[in-house]
């Protein structure tokens, strides 16, 4: 009770509620403009949270994490793309909606859903993240490695067309993290003789590098083909906010379904909204009495797809809480946040840390609140962002990345790096490779290194990596998954192939 009361002592201060709310703002701008993601937006954020409290700092984290899984909804429903990748499915129904001169209706469908989606996750987060943490601190160094093993393959299986591709941008990742001096040893390794990469690849800087200047050389090579705001909808934005509400709530298995499906996939480290959003939407579609509905503005896919994504918030940030492993890039980033201001994140955390897990449980909700207030209120507003030119956003979005990577360590060769490592990522999403399966092996990388040698050092037996139950059940279920990527890839392979012959 203590850390709960000196939780909310901390959120409910004018200073942090008013950054919130910045927060919240801009995490719905930054969405619902195409192509930005939410992870360029945490990024971006990051850096201004430095000479903030701790609490404080995570908090208008979550704001902008919570706002931007709701922004992708305004661009999916009133053009017809989505503003993130998490928002794929929500033009399935929105769009059609939207065009069918329902275009407030649409918008707040997306936002309720998302809100109670949001909602219910911290539900979750609250009740699975404390006796997950009390079950990992009895792990020791063996579970943990096999644990990472598990998560390293689940992200190479779930994210991308190709598992192949997916596990050499996992290894590429390792393969990064290795770079510096030893985490043991204190020894330089793999520098090359490079001045600059004796202190290793600083973890933002990879993050700015392959995310944000990837995509913003993407989205310039890419603008003449990209939709302009000429494809908005007509029709009257009237926001029937509690007759909307309602209609939601008359939809709870659909609603409760979808958050359950966000909350799981969230809690697997690497998946993501954009998965969510589309599994939910599926389920969706699969109870519906009327299937053939979907796509043609069905109420229910709206709420599927929001609910589905926006439960990702909640469920990535219990393996992050309870295992101190990130669920996805932007639970990385949360997690180089608090190591900034020297928390150690892991199993340890809800004990040392109480008063920062409640505070993060409390924001996640005022988060929320704020979401759905905003997105209300300042729909008109948002609307106009959204036809913002890119010749206009791609050299500020670049500028603030600069900024943001040369602000970490006030180095310029951390400047060098940043145009190095951007190539890298362009040319990777160029061929097709899943970028957040790279990412995730920086940040896990050096956590398994540490733990593989730390298990070797306590016994150099390698038998107890299968013979001890819990490290034996990660493995089977890291096989069972890449097992499981490879069966679904070649039937859709065999069913892409069917079709083609067919037509």
């Amino acid at each position: 009770m203590a850390d709960f009361a000196s939780a909310i002592a901390q959120i409910f201060t004018l200073s942090t509620l008013v950054f919130m709310l910045a927060g919240s703002v801009a995490g719905i701008i930054a969405a619902a403009i195409p192509g930005f993601t939410v992870t360029m937006a945490i990024v971006l954020t990051l850096p201004l949270t430095f000479t903030m409290e701790p609490l404080q700092g995570i908090a208008v984290m979550l704001s902008v994490y919570v706002g931007g899984y709701t922004g992708g909804l305004i661009s999916a429903a009133l053009l017809g793309i989505p503003g993130t990748p998490s928002s794929v499915a929500t033009t399935f129904d929105a769009f059609p909606m939207a065009r069918n001169g329902e275009p407030g209706r649409a918008l707040s469908l997306g936002v309720w859903a998302s809100f109670f989606g949001t909602i219910l996750s911290t539900l979750v987060l609250i009740v699975a993240a404390p006796p997950l943490a009390m079950f990992a601190v009895k792990l020791g160094p063996w579970e943990y490695f096999s644990l990472i093993v598990f998560a390293l393959t689940i992200v190479a299986s779930l994210v991308g067309q190709s598992v192949v591709r997916g596990l050499l941008a996992g290894l590429i990742g390792l393969a990064m993290s290795t770079v510096g001096t030893d985490p043991i040893m204190g020894r330089p390794r793999f520098d090359f003789g490079i001045e600059m990469l004796e202190t290793g690849l600083p973890f933002l800087v990879v993050l700015i590098g392959i995310f944000a200047i990837s995509q913003l050389v993407s989205e310039v090579e890419d603008a003449a083909s990209v939709r302009s705001g000429n494809a908005l909808v007509t029709g009257a934005i009237d926001f029937q906010t509690w007759k909307v509400m309602r209609e939601v709530l008359m939809r709870p298995v659909n609603l409760i379904r979808s958050s359950v499906v966000g909350v799981l996939i969230g809690a697997l480290p690497g998946a993501g909204g954009s998965i969510a959003n589309l599994v939910a939407y599926d389920q969706a579609k699969r109870a519906s009495k009327t299937p053939d509905s979907f796509g043609k503005g069905n109420p229910d896919g709206v709420v599927a797809s929001e609910a589905g994504n926006s439960a990702t918030a909640g469920g990535g940030l219990i393996p992050l809480i309870g295992l101190g492993i990130p669920g996805s890039a932007v639970d990385a980033i949360l997690m180089a946040s608090l190591m900034v201001h020297g928390i150690s994140v892991g199993p340890r955390l809800i004990m040392d840390h109480g008063d920062l897990v409640y505070g993060m449980f409390i924001a996640m909700a005022v988060a929320s609140l704020m979401m759905l207030v905003v997105s209300v209120l300042s729909m008109r507003l948002f609307l106009r962002v959204a036809e913002i030119p890119k010749w206009l956003i791609v050299p500020a979005v670049m500028v603030c990345c600069v900024v943001g990577a040369f602000a970490l360590n006030n180095r310029v060769t951390d400047l060098y790096l940043l145009a190095a490592i951007g190539v890298v990522g362009y040319a990777l999403r160029a061929l097709g490779y899943a970028l957040a399966p790279l990412v995730l092996g920086v940040i896990l990388g050096p956590i398994a290194e540490t733990n593989l040698r730390r298990a070797l050092m306590t016994d150099d037996d390698p038998l107890l990596f299968v013979t001890r139950p819990i490290s034996l059940i990660f493995l089977i279920a890291a096989v069972l998954s890449i097992a499981w990527a490879v069966r679904a890839h070649l039937k859709s392979r065999h069913e892409r192939t069917s079709d083609a012959t067919a037509s």
